[in-house]
């Protein structure tokens, strides 16, 4: 192994390994002579296909998890078929026969299904991914080892990965396979905190990529997925796009946060941190420059506009004329109770309008703020980030925000809070005309 720092971390998408063919074509992006560790997804459709699985066995409803289970496992039978040969065919079907045989124990009456269970299954999905392509790779002659994510990720009781955890473990890992250059592991998938799998959540195969990162002190962080790079908007909306090259951090986050489905939000930070450059790959077009994410200062103006969908208001006015004080303390308290993130606030002399993404506890919320406000929800709302480096000294960037969205009704507005984002709420069924606005004012497209 070489000196600490010249290993890469190469994440790969469920797109990336979706098919034997696409797995054929990852070995051309990562056969060279350069020190790397590779984190995989679970193949696409994978991970939906344990979900419904396993709200079947919530349900009790075990003919149709038991249909669904054998498709899923016909398909992992299909890609062995394919994708394998000789004894490393034996080796994959071995193992695939194993994982099903685990998510079968499930299926019983007898047997009480918890999300501890969920979890389980939910972990298949990189456990096979990874152990089929090693064995390809060891089919076609290239050295590799596997390494179970599940021996060096690790959450905390707060869910928050446990860095020092997985730099002294994989440290140790690595140091028993002196001068090894390719590693395969597993994206999403870690132990909590009483040592029973868990996960790190959808799109958590990017977090895995970047704590590994800033465990090892990587070079860089490389996240290939089927887009080449962070487009300036949305592509699936919005016709006319482009690949922005560059990117600071902060201005990644906010897009990854406010809608960029390119970046998992929380992968950000570990790699911020340790100042390790990230960098978004397209596997279908590996020529592609792509987009760069470091912690270089930004060039002023601006860079993306990212979109936010599902997001609930809630509109907060006090019982009295003015805001009594501790008014706003007593309302964070009842979000911080229910560990409910608040994405935009504004305020006004009597009211405080806040929106979230997670109604999960969205009635036990209520009920508090009830007692010491009204409250209107006002839900199908989505944010529009528009990010950049926005000096909140310079003039005119709001201006051009506003001018774009001059004939869309907007009900909050956030400016001002760092440099680098404006964001507004407005009614989902406008989504499609802000971004499009957005595109023409700010980009000229």
């Amino acid at each position: 192994m070489k000196k600490e720092g010249s290993i890469k971390v190469l994440k790969f998408g469920g797109t990336s390994v979706g098919t034997p063919e696409r797995m054929r074509q990852l070995t051309k992006l990562i056969i060279n002579d350069e020190p790397k560790i590779v984190v995989l997804s679970a193949m696409s459709g994978t991970t939906n296909a344990l979900v419904k699985i396993s709200e079947y066995l919530y349900n009790g409803q075990f003919k149709d998890a038991e249909k669904d289970i054998e498709n899923l496992y016909q398909k992992y039978i299909d890609v062995c078929n394919d994708l394998l040969n000789g004894e490393f065919k034996e080796k994959g079907v071995a193992y695939v026969n194993s994982v099903f045989e685990t998510i079968k124990t499930f299926r019983s009456e007898a047997f009480t299904f918890t999300q501890k269970e969920e979890k389980i299954i939910l972990a298949q999905g990189e456990l096979l991914s990874t152990h089929l392509f090693h064995y390809y790779l060891q089919q076609i002659g290239v050295k590799n080892t596997l390494l179970n994510a599940l021996d060096f990720m690790r959450i905390d009781e707060n869910n928050e990965p446990d860095i020092e955890f997985t730099k002294k473990v994989l440290s140790d890992i690595l140091k028993k396979y002196e001068g090894e250059k390719l590693f395969i592991t597993q994206g999403y998938i870690c132990r909590n905190a009483f040592g029973e799998i868990d996960n790190l959540k959808r799109g958590g195969s990017d977090y895995t990529a970047s704590i590994i990162g800033a465990a090892i002190m990587a070079s860089e962080i490389q996240i290939w997925t089927d887009i080449d790079g962070m487009h300036n908007n949305d592509p699936r909306v919005v016709s006319r796009t482009y690949p922005v090259n560059y990117l600071s951090f902060d201005e990644a986050a906010e897009l990854a946060y406010f809608g960029a489905k390119i970046l998992h939000p929380a992968c950000i930070l570990p790699a911020q941190k340790a100042q390790i450059p990230v960098i978004l790959k397209n596997t279908m077009q590996p020529q592609a420059f792509g987009t760069i994410i470091t912690n270089t200062f930004p060039n002023e103006g601006f860079k993306a506009v990212a979109a936010k969908d599902g997001i609930t208001a809630l509109q907060i006015k006090s019982f009295r004329m003015l805001l009594a004080y501790g008014f706003l303390r007593a309302i964070f308290e009842i979000f911080e109770r229910y560990k409910t993130p608040i994405d935009m606030i504004t305020t006004s002399e009597v009211a405080v309008s806040v929106t979230i993404d997670d109604t999960t506890h969205l009635s036990s919320i209520l009920e508090e703020l009830k007692q010491i406000a009204s409250v209107e929800v006002i839900k199908d709302q989505t944010i529009i980030c528009v990010a950049g480096y926005l000096p909140k000294n310079k003039a005119g960037y709001l201006f051009k925000v506003a001018e774009a969205l001059k004939d869309i009704p907007v009900s909050m507005i956030s400016y001002g809070g760092s440099d680098f984002n404006i964001s507004v709420l407005i009614h989902q069924k406008y989504k499609k005309d802000a971004l499009e606005q957005l595109n023409k004012v700010l980009f000229n497209l």
